[in-house]
């Protein structure tokens, strides 16, 4: 693979119910990460307006920008305690929580005559890896019918495509403190920015082997 291995990594900004979104400083954070071993790795990053309009017109027009090889997704998981690694995305969409333009769908599934669409193996790798940092981090199989879910299933939606990202992978995390500051016994932002790090890099090494299976 030539040249530098290209991530893109994404996160919410507010919406009902959340008018802080810890996505947001967890994401600037990691694409501040400067290391060495992250010195061939071209990191860029989007916050989402959350509404399914801005995901459906903003992702491909990410994509074509950055072309990146991965994707990192983050999101919020305010009623949970701990790191949320999705494995898949359920063709569900909520027709009672509306989107942050007030925009409520009219229908319950994303496509017709689909079951939920699997991010992948690589996702029990990241969960490691996130665990190795000592974070208390967990696979899920339910991101929910909301943009998160939303937008985990157009992002593996994109890796089925010849031109697409070759891995996507989608975590929820937990609401912070807006000082990031962890309580006893619970997580803060050092926490994640520690299991963001140690997830890019698993998430640039396995990009690197599906590149080369692929060349």
């Amino acid at each position: 693979m030539n040249g530098k291995l290209r991530i893109l990594v994404t996160g919410f900004g507010q919406f009902p119910g959340a008018p802080f979104n810890p996505t947001i400083p967890l994401v600037e954070r990691l694409i501040r990460l400067r290391r060495p071993a992250f010195d061939d790795i071209e990191l860029s990053s989007h916050i989402f307006h959350v509404t399914y309009a801005t995901v459906d017109r903003e992702l491909p027009q990410l994509l074509a920008k950055h072309r990146p090889q991965a994707l990192l997704m983050f999101g919020l998981a305010d009623r949970t305690s701990y790191l949320r690694i999705e494995t898949r995305a359920r063709n569900a969409v909520t027709t009672i929580l509306p989107d942050a333009d007030g925009t409520r769908l009219g229908r319950g599934s994303i496509m017709d005559g689909r079951d939920a669409l699997m991010f992948g193996p690589h996702t029990a790798k990241l969960l490691r890896a996130a665990l190795a940092t000592g974070i208390d981090a967990r696979a899920s199989r339910d991101a929910g019918s909301y943009l998160c879910n939303y937008l985990g299933w157009r992002a593996i939606e994109a890796t089925q495509r010849d031109d697409g990202p070759h891995i996507a992978a989608f975590v929820h995390i937990p609401l912070l403190a807006r000082d990031g500051a962890a309580k006893p016994g619970r997580i803060g932002l050092e926490d994640l920015v520690d299991a963001g790090e140690a997830m890019l890099a698993e998430l640039a090494k396995l990009t690197r082997g599906v590149a080369r299976e692929a060349a």
